[in-house]
């Protein structure tokens, strides 16, 4: 229904409004408990083979909601009805940021793609950290945290920026996710240099670990660049693991089917969904290979199908999250990631979703009796 009909009927209208309508519209529904009964009636799916520990905390399932679409903590109610095993809010950053100048949001339906350019518009934490006390979590919930996207703020004062989001939020959150691949951000992802990346880390170092912590990358590393983070990394055991990956601004890379007239709606927005989802998932591959599995990822990136989701799994991700793919799917495509992944797995000879993390990296597709995703 959503697909055939309301779908189309939806994308007639501007895609940031109805983000946003959409975004109240979940609150709302989150508030009352027989609301939230009947949206987990027709969208939560539960399997013991779902189940999985990441990082020390449990999850009903592998399938989150990207940072990105619940910038300000208005949905943590609503979400676990519609089957989330976990919810990461946010960018959220020190200081209230309203956003690039110009629209923030555009479709590409050609490729079932995004262009996205709101340089981390949000409340600012304090706002955030206010608003915790009178909300319950019902599942796992991730803060991502981001520099605020003021020019005045860089050098020293941008890792205390970090620093200060990190000490405040926290100690609140399940987990916490460094965003240093914002590529729409006034100074882009320049926190990835691994130069700069140790600087921070060795800044959050010193800090009281609130909670496990991830660093959020780009999905269009190459494999040198890759490598160059990951050596930095190793020296700071605090960290987790990596999201991979974040928006990426190379069209050049991505085989965009899109005519240019939609491309230009948005020239500088960073492109999300199915264009990225062979980049990301082979940038899992590469970093679950080249630290041996020691690190958790989450996975994200064109994620719109139980294989999707299955695919980024068997490269290496324990985790996997969804944005795009949920406007392009709505609400009831997690039920349908959910129920394709318990059906994948038991093709494949896998118990858990834990026992199929890394299979492909590891080779292991002839020893399960499975040709993967």
């Amino acid at each position: 229904m959503y697909e055939t009909i309301l779908r189309p009927v939806l994308f007639l209208f501007d895609p940031e409004r109805i983000h946003e309508f959409f975004v109240w519209f979940g609150e709302k529904l989150g508030q009352f408990p027989p609301s939230r009964a009947a949206v987990a009636f027709f969208c939560d799916y539960e399997h013991p083979s779902l189940r999985t520990r990441v990082a020390g905390i449990n999850f009903k399932n592998p399938i989150g909601l990207g940072a990105g679409f619940d910038k300000d903590v208005r949905l943590t109610d609503i979400m676990p009805a519609v089957g989330f095993g976990f919810i990461e809010v946010g960018a959220v950053t020190h200081h209230p940021y309203r956003g690039n100048e110009g629209s923030h949001l555009a479709r590409l339906p050609e490729d079932r793609a995004l262009i996205v350019n709101y340089g981390l518009k949000n409340i600012g934490a304090e706002a955030i950290l206010e608003k915790l006390d009178r909300l319950p979590f019902r599942i796992p919930v991730g803060v991502n945290i981001a520099k605020t996207n003021h020019a005045d703020i860089k050098g020293p004062r941008s890792i205390e920026d970090y620093a200060a989001t990190y000490r405040m939020l926290g100690p609140r959150f399940s987990y916490a996710a460094l965003n240093v691949s914002c590529p729409n951000a006034q100074d882009g992802c320049m926190f990835q240099e691994p130069h700069l990346l140790d600087g921070l880390l060795a800044a959050l170092a010193r800090e009281k670990k609130p909670c496990p912590v991830f660093l959020k990358i780009s999905s269009h590393l190459t494999e040198t660049e890759a490598d160059g983070i990951i050596a930095v990394v190793k020296k700071y055991p605090f960290v987790d693991g990596f999201i991979i990956g974040n928006l990426s601004k190379r069209r050049g890379d991505l085989a965009l089917a899109s005519p240019r007239a939609a491309l230009e709606q948005i020239p500088d927005g960073g492109i999300s969904g199915r264009p990225i989802r062979e980049i990301s998932t082979n940038l899992i591959r590469h970093f679950y290979r080249a630290t041996r599995g020691r690190y958790a990822i989450i996975g994200l990136g064109g994620v719109m199908t139980a294989e999707d989701a299955y695919q980024k799994i068997r490269a290496g991700a324990s985790l996997v999250e969804i944005v795009t793919g949920l406007i392009y799917g709505g609400p009831a495509v997690v039920r349908k990631i959910n129920r394709g992944l318990t059906a994948l797995l038991a093709r494949d000879g896998f118990t858990t979703v834990a026992e199929a993390v890394g299979a492909d990296a590891r080779g292991e597709n002839a020893a399960r009796g499975g040709a993967g995703a």
